[in-house]
């Protein structure tokens, strides 16, 4: 391999493409599906829920992946893609979620999907719970506050890995799992509203899930031997804002509200400093032997969301939050931002996977990364595209910080690319936030034809991965050809 061709990549490295059910399938109410959270979130996190689905609701369409899954997983083996993350919608298998028995049209379909993956050499990564609890877990129980979701979950994620532990041997248990304390109902299915909730009320859903994701991970360890299951987490490199050892203990503090779910993961018990949290603020959890003796059925692989970066500091005076970082945090004032607000700091990428490598020892997975922007479909001769260099430019520069973590020594097994096709944005609801490397034909209306092209980016992410990574540029010359970073992403 010549000097131009090396690539910190290793063989079999898995790329890929990440989506999720209610955002890209629609057909809410097809073939005996139950209703979710999400079909009465009509505007995501930005608003309130509704009583019942509304036409506004863009998920309930979504981009009608049901119907069009075999055209768009063409496309995505076009590009190349070696595995494909994608969640089960659990209200498509158990309606409410506390059936007694399973939905055979709605596990009929998914096989539909892994065997069209199969067709074309794709792997899929699947996540058994994607932001997509059925409604009536939230509405009759509470969501995750109550415990006896712990049984309803492992009666379903039985039931998938029964039935798909030929065809699926990368699984994720939740999504984000450290988003409940932020968003409660979407992520906890939590029906009482957040200001009603008691940071005991929010920590012991925590627990729960925590729970239900380790015996997720025995039962998988015990029906599929071969299988490698993993945690998912909302990764954000905290930064003091300051050197000054006041706001380093500040970002150390509160880099550990995220860490925790990690160390439970990968290590199987609290650490010490979550003990000192839940005793100096009163929170007292119902813990039981078992919960303690599940809790050491640790994860294969750690994998991860990655975003943005946020500083913290102690002195009130200085803090200013990013009013559309999910988890909060003080804006960094050397960095830019998306047009949403969210900072972009390729760097971050590097020291995040280099920090969860150095504490867990787990092999770590990509399983999200992207701008979010806003395209424009336009002619080049005579086909109509994206001229979308602004993301190529994101994509790149952090691809290039990942190749420097593995270099440094991390096992890293595979990237998938947020919103490798566009959906609906989880946290706006809108389609004009757009990550894909495939356009859809769908606005924030509902109007569109929802017939899908390829943008500019398409083509550079096949030659990515067709090298293994070796066609990234590490000169910054994708930033250099658009003289420095789009007026778009100064905001």
């Amino acid at each position: 391999m010549t000097a131009s061709t090396m690539t910190p990549f290793p063989a079999g490295f898995l790329w890929g493409g990440a989506t999720a059910a209610n955002q890209m399938e629609g057909a809410f109410d097809a073939d005996g599906k139950g209703l979710s959270i999400q079909d009465v979130a009509p505007q995501g996190i930005k608003g309130p829920r509704t009583p019942v689905p509304t036409p506004d609701n863009l998920k309930l369409v979504g981009i009608d992946f049901y119907h069009r899954y075999e055209q768009d997983i063409a496309l995505f083996a076009e590009m190349g893609f070696k595995v494909l993350r994608l969640s089960i919608a659990w209200s498509r298998i158990f309606p409410h979620g506390d059936d007694a028995t399973p939905n055979e049209a709605g596990l009929a379909f998914y096989d539909r999907v892994f065997d069209t993956c199969a067709r074309h050499g794709i792997a899929p990564l699947v996540t058994l719970s994607h932001y997509e609890t059925p409604l009536h877990l939230a509405e009759h129980y509470n969501g995750w506050v109550s415990r006896e979701l712990i049984g309803f979950y492992a009666r379903y994620v039985r039931v998938l890995l029964d039935r798909y532990g030929s065809k699926v041997k990368y699984w994720l248990t939740f999504n984000e799992i450290n988003s409940v304390l932020h968003q409660p109902f979407l992520s906890g299915a939590i029906n009482t509203p957040k200001d009603q909730l008691s940071q005991s009320d929010l920590y012991q859903a925590v627990h729960h899930e925590l729970v239900a994701s380790a015996l997720a991970t025995r039962i998988a360890h015990e029906l599929i031997p071969d299988a490698k299951i993993g945690c998912m987490i909302l990764a954000m490199p905290i930064y003091p804002l300051t050197p000054h050892p006041a706001d380093v203990l500040a970002a150390m503090q509160a880099d550990h509200l995220n860490l925790m779910f990690g160390d439970v993961h990968a290590r199987g018990c609290y650490p010490g400093y979550a003990l000192r949290y839940f005793r100096e603020h009163g929170i007292a959890l119902d813990i039981t032997d078992e919960d303690r003796d599940c809790l050491t059925n640790t994860v294969d692989f750690v994998s991860f969301s990655y975003y943005m970066s946020v500083c913290e500091t102690a002195d009130p005076a200085a803090q200013s939050t990013g009013e559309t970082n999910i988890l909060g945090g003080v804006l960094n004032p050397t960095l830019k931002a998306s047009e949403w607000g969210w900072q972009i700091d390729p760097a971050g990428l590097r020291i995040v996977c280099n920090q969860f490598w150095d504490r867990w020892g787990k092999p770590l997975f990509v399983v999200e990364n992207g701008l979010g922007a806003k395209d424009q479909l336009v002619e080049v001769d005579g086909v109509r595209t994206v001229l979308d260099d602004a993301r190529i430019a994101y994509l790149n520069d952090h691809l290039v910080a990942l190749g420097e973590a593995i270099t440094d020594g991390v096992q890293v097994l595979g990237y998938t690319a947020w919103g490798c096709i566009d959906l609906v944005s989880f946290t706006t609801a809108q389609m004009s936030k757009r990550y894909g490397f495939i356009y859809v034909d769908r606005n924030d209306d509902g109007t569109g034809t929802l017939e899908r092209y390829k943008k500019k980016s398409f083509d550079w992410y096949a030659e990515v991965i067709a090298t293994n990574g070796a066609s990234l540029r590490r000169d910054g010359a994708w930033l250099a050809s658009l003289g420095g970073l789009p007026p778009r992403l100064l905001a």
